[in-house]
């Protein structure tokens, strides 16, 4: 996960909000926090796009679809990504369900294998599932991935993994709330994590140092604020939501280059960071 990027997907708001009325009528159904201004949403997009092209970063756009919600944005969650292809999330959020569908469209139309799919009663979003390692993956349980889900997931990465980690988490805010593994953890390096360690469990928090891996923590008052959810596009090279600048400081101390874009409308609203907004399918 923290691989030099090669291939990402995208949706920009112009496919996946579509409209400002679409935005009013959706945001609070979805559980918004406000709603996003679709002009500012839009520009500020081409902020983060601006700097995956900078780094020379194959984008693809995955198209406008009348069946999802303006949650599919963030294309991090309906699948989740394995040496051997595609595998197609089952969403936890019932909104969200058409979205895996959508995306296995996309990726049959530029040929990457479609591995398999969650089916129900398992549910698993993307944004619970970390690599730690080509060979051990971690995996929330929560109320967007449930143990059927892991289940299904242990059995379909069988040849690609030695190890997967159950990690529980906790309740925080309620169900109606997005609260994934990766809430709380981003890889930066293959030695280097940034965490919120509050709503880690502490035996996956001590598996990670006895790793020999190194957390840095994100402050309270940078937790809100997604100052946890930033994206490595290559190893100690990141992209952050800006106005955290604790987090950023305490990266960049330890030799991380950090890059930042507006986030009030694209990710703060909708819950979803840069992480989120994006969907590697082939990293170095």
């Amino acid at each position: 996960m923290v691989g030099e990027i090669k291939r990402v997907l995208v949706k920009h708001p112009k496919d996946a909000y579509q409209n400002q009325l679409k935005i009013d009528d959706q945001s609070k159904k979805l559980n918004y926090l406000g709603k996003p201004d679709y002009k500012k949403a839009s520009s500020d997009y081409e902020q983060l796009i601006s700097f995956l092209k900078t780094n020379s970063i194959q984008i693809h756009y995955l198209p406008i679809d009348e069946d999802t919600s303006l949650d599919s944005i963030y294309t991090h969650d309906p699948c989740i990504i394995s040496n051997s292809g595609v595998i197609l999330s089952n969403m936890g959020k019932r909104d969200r369900q058409t979205e895996p569908k959508a995306i296995a469209s996309y990726f049959d139309s530029i040929n990457v294998p479609i591995l398999g799919q969650i089916k129900s009663p398992g549910t698993l979003e993307g944004g619970d599932v970390v690599w730690i390692d080509e060979r051990t993956v971690a995996v929330g349980e929560g109320y967007r991935t449930n143990a059927e889900g892991i289940r299904q997931l242990k059995s379909l990465l069988k040849s690609d993994v030695d190890k997967v980690i159950t990690v529980p988490l906790p309740h925080w805010t309620g169900p109606a709330d997005c609260l994934h593994l990766m809430s709380n953890i981003s890889p930066i390096d293959y030695d280097l994590y940034l965490v919120y360690s509050k709503l880690l469990p502490v035996s996956f928090r001590q598996y990670l140092l006895g790793r020999g891996i190194k957390l840095v923590e994100v402050p309270d008052e940078e937790y809100d604020s997604m100052g946890c959810n930033v994206l490595a596009v290559s190893p100690r090279k990141v992209i952050m939501i800006k106005n955290n600048p604790i987090t950023q400081q305490r990266l960049e101390a330890e030799n991380v280059e950090v890059h930042t874009y507006d986030g009030s409308e694209i990710s703060i609203k909708g819950s979803g960071g840069p992480t989120c907004l994006t969907r590697p399918f082939m990293r170095s």
